[in-house]
């Protein structure tokens, strides 16, 4: 009895051993164990964006076959234009407006599981700005204000001139107004720099700061048929004709323009000395003093965009071309009123006045604009003086300022300082007008002869400016007994290829041409007004907004300030013309004469 008493604990103790081991698995503890649990997590976790730019984050998901993810920006899916958008590959783009504040928070959810997300921190900041252009790009040593255009402006943006900040107005995200100082020369780059959050600075594009003002005053000019203007240079130095482009970048289209033109045609002096078949050679002018008169132009074909007279034109002013047919320019400036007065198509009268196609007047102390699509006396609406070579110059030894130059074909379109077109040609490398050529830095002007080297160098330093269809690269001076007609030719070695197209801006087409308002008159008055003895003296008194330049016609003709004397010898309607370059508003008083 106790040896099966034995037996059965020794059983027993072996089946417990047996059933409390570790080493096995039992069926109830397999179906028990946890599934996996399913994971997201997003990369990067943090990240910076500038406005308008995009960021690449990567969503991982552990733990189940569907790996899909629905993305989204500050809890909606996709985002929006306020916070962010971001596409169905994680692909965010920052908003180009930063909100406030400057996050946004990148979700990814995952498409089986939708309780199981991963988020990213974005911090917003502002854009990096690209600088495109300044203008002027030519500044007198003192005080000067910049249009600076380009693109990433925010509010808040500040210019630098070579580090120093200068006084900043934010315009648009195109465009800002930068005011400031330099007395010193030489070459300054300016720079934009858009504020926190993300400060950062545009590349720089230089400023030509030259070290003096205009060499002398129109009243230094030479009284007569082509006078010494005596250093006189006319217009502002920031002037585009007085602007050095030396340093101004190519246009992209360069060779395409100049293969165009023709690539072999050589450059010609259209101006020398003496005659050739009986009209002097190039495009006269003539400097006049207070004791000119003003007379009247009547104008036979462009008299809507032409600028009324009177003018102070003698009845002897040299017409270009005469006695032969042709554009019969009339070119005068004034020494003491400090206006250019120019014609085309003009003839004059028995008793002195004269008559043109059209006219126009320009400020020599500020260059006004004239309306925005009108031919001047040049086809593209620019005056014709400054971009003469003058001889004056070249016994100075030196020429300040752009040429004017022709060219058989142009197009549809102008850049500034340009101002209208006068196409024959639909080709779009065709030049159009306005556009600049430099003589290239690398062409040697060394073996010409001393004269010559003068106009090559200007041509390297301000180029020469398109101004009208005519033979291609014609260049325009005025006659002189002191040109040298065989130095001359020799510029004919100087190839259209040797030129490079300095970069165009804006090109204006019938599509783009600026518009805004026309000046206003606020009031023209006549004091004493209402009716007077002939030969009373009256004051003509006037309040304009916006305007360019004034004329008030007739009797008086170009005028600056708010007031001008009159004495009529017969009862009078005045007219006052206020214009600039969105258009030209008039106004009358009529004074009575008993």
């Amino acid at each position: 009895m106790r040896a099966h008493i034995k037996v059965f604990f020794f059983i027993a103790a072996v089946w417990a051993a047996g059933c409390g081991s570790t080493s096995g698995t039992s069926t109830a503890d397999r179906k028990h164990k946890p599934a996996p649990v399913e994971q997201v997590s997003v990369a990067p976790t943090t990240a910076s964006v500038r406005a308008g730019s995009a960021q690449q984050f990567t969503a991982t998901i552990t733990s189940t076959t569907n790996l899909a993810v629905t993305w989204s920006v500050n809890g909606v899916v996709s985002g929006n234009s306020t916070a962010g958008t971001i596409n169905s590959s994680g692909m965010f783009v920052a908003p180009q407006n930063l909100p406030s504040p400057n996050s946004a928070t990148v979700t990814a959810t995952s498409a089986a599981d939708t309780t199981k997300k991963a988020s990213a921190t974005v911090t917003l900041l502002n854009p990096t700005p690209i600088l495109s252009n300044i203008s002027p790009s030519t500044v007198n040593g003192g005080s000067f204000t910049l249009a600076i255009t380009g693109s990433n402006f925010v509010n808040g943006a500040q210019v630098s001139l070579s580090g120093a900040l200068l006084t900043t107005t934010f315009v648009s995200s195109t465009q800002l107004t930068a005011s400031g100082s330099q007395p010193t020369s030489g070459n300054y780059s300016v720079t934009v720099t858009n504020p926190n959050p993300g400060a950062s600075s545009s590349s720089a594009i230089n400023l030509i700061v030259n070290g003096t003002t205009q060499a002398s005053a129109c009243s230094g000019m030479s009284v007569g048929t082509g006078g010494s203007l005596k250093g006189f240079v006319p217009f502002p130095a920031n002037n585009a004709w007085n602007q050095n482009v030396s340093f101004a970048a190519v246009d992209p289209n360069s060779t395409a323009l100049i293969n165009f033109i023709g690539g072999t045609i050589g450059m010609h002096a259209d101006f020398g000395s003496g005659q050739f078949s009986g009209s002097t050679i190039g495009i006269p002018y003539s400097v006049v003093g207070a004791g000119q008169a003003p007379v009247d132009v009547t104008f036979n074909a462009y008299g809507d965009e032409s600028d009324p007279g009177p003018m102070p034109i003698p009845a002897n002013a040299p017409i270009e071309g005469a006695p032969n047919p042709g554009d019969q320019h009339v070119l005068v400036l004034d020494n003491t009123k400090c206006f250019l007065y120019e014609l085309f198509g003009a003839s004059v009268n028995t008793n002195g006045s004269w008559n043109a196609a059209s006219g126009a007047v320009w400020d020599l102390q500020n260059y006004n604009h004239r309306p925005l699509t009108w031919t001047s006396v040049d086809a593209a609406g620019l005056p014709v003086f400054p971009g003469l070579a003058r001889y004056d110059e070249i016994a100075a030894g030196s020429i300040k300022h752009a040429l004017r130059f022709t060219l058989q074909h142009s197009r549809a379109a102008y850049v500034l300082p340009a101002t209208h077109w006068a196409a024959n040609s639909t080709n779009a490398s065709a030049a159009p007008m306005g556009m600049r050529l430099r003589l290239k830095s690398s062409f040697n002007i060394s073996t010409f002869s001393p004269a010559n080297q003068v106009i090559l160098k200007a041509l390297q330093q301000y180029g020469m400016i398109m101004a009208d269809n005519g033979s291609s690269m014609f260049l325009s001076g005025a006659p002189d007994a002191s040109w040298d007609n065989n130095d001359l030719h020799a510029l004919g070695g100087v190839k259209a290829s040797d030129f490079e197209v300095v970069k165009m801006d804006t090109i204006y087409t019938s599509a783009n041409v600026p518009q805004g308002q026309a000046p206003g008159i606020q009031s023209f008055t006549a004091s004493p007004s209402g009716s007077v003895h002939a030969g009373t003296p009256v004051t003509l008194s006037w309040s304009a907004t916006n305007a360019s330049y004034l004329i008030v016609s007739p009797q008086v003709g170009a005028v600056r300030g708010t007031s001008v004397n009159v004495t009529p010898t017969a009862t009078t309607t005045y007219t006052l013309y206020a214009a600039n370059e969105f258009g030209r508003t008039t106004a009358t008083v009529t004074i009575t004469v008993q």
